[in-house]
């Protein structure tokens, strides 16, 4: 086997961990007004570019980027976030099922690549990736279409350009260390800054 399949076999054997789901959107939608809208906007469309849309996320993640975000007997949180620090306290775990569920709902986000130069190179990593730098293609994980793979990979088409590529720095600089495997660590780290502007821009203008 190459080292392309050989590292996207180590990708897919990642354990699948499925999160309890069930949850109720009407009662998510109380919720995403009270305490989330002001960030990720009540129809999961985010007006703020360094926030998350939410919009048709799989619930999944949602739920354990919540739960990564609690501190948990005074240990630090698997995702330090210190804007979202706060607000996860507010939520017990029929909450956060709840408001996953009201987001997952909600219509997807469509937005376009912003540099049509990049898209090129976006679009080869996206497919392709790089095996000989043992970068495997993006679509493995997070679908071709961007839709994300249930449950630990998360939707990415439409999603604000400026978010993902804060995401991928911090995954590089270490500042985020909630991914499964460190697969995400390691793969931002072979990722130069232009290649990392350029995946994020094909990304968000999937759909």
């Amino acid at each position: 086997m190459n080292k392309r399949g050989i590292f996207c076999l180590v990708l897919c054997c990642v354990v699948q961990t499925s999160w309890a789901l069930g949850g109720d959107p009407v009662k998510g939608k109380v919720i995403a007004t009270s305490i989330c809208s002001a960030c990720h906007g009540l129809d999961g469309v985010s007006p703020i570019p360094t926030q998350p849309h939410l919009a048709a996320q799989i619930p999944d993640y949602v739920v354990k980027q919540l739960d990564d975000m609690t501190s948990v007997n005074g240990a630090p949180p698997a995702r330090d976030n210190p804007i979202m620090s706060g607000i996860v306290t507010m939520l017990n775990p029929a909450d956060r099922l709840n408001v996953a569920a009201w987001y997952a709902e909600q219509a997807p986000h469509v937005t376009g690549a912003l540099n049509a130069k990049e898209v090129i190179l976006g679009q080869q990593l996206w497919r392709a990736g790089d095996a000989d730098r043992g970068i495997p293609a993006c679509s493995g994980c997070h679908g071709p279409a961007g839709a994300g793979v249930p449950a630990l990979y998360p939707r990415l088409a439409g999603q604000y350009q400026e978010y993902l590529e804060g995401q991928l720095q911090h995954f590089r600089e270490g500042t985020r260390t909630n991914d499964p495997g460190g697969v995400m660590r390691s793969i931002a780290h072979r990722l130069t800054n232009e290649e990392i502007k350029a995946v994020v821009d094909y990304a968000a203008g999937l759909h």
